[in-house]
């Protein structure tokens, strides 16, 4: 049970990890600044994931 568990995260972030590419290379072609493609909906989920532990520890300090 826990190997369908581990593809379905692994599969998530290859699916994000695209869509967070194709939003660079659009961005770069385009000739836009480096953040606009942390800017995007992939972007933004990427950092939410990466902060959420942090956020994560801070709600549980204060409650």
């Amino acid at each position: 049970m826990n190997i369908f568990k581990f593809a379905a995260v692994i599969l998530a972030a290859l699916i994000i990890g695209r869509w967070f590419k194709a939003e660079l290379d659009k961005a770069i072609i385009n000739k836009e600044p480096w953040y606009t493609a942390y800017l995007s909906i992939p972007g933004l989920i990427i950092i939410l994931a990466i902060l959420s532990p942090i956020i994560y520890k801070i709600i549980l300090r204060f409650l």
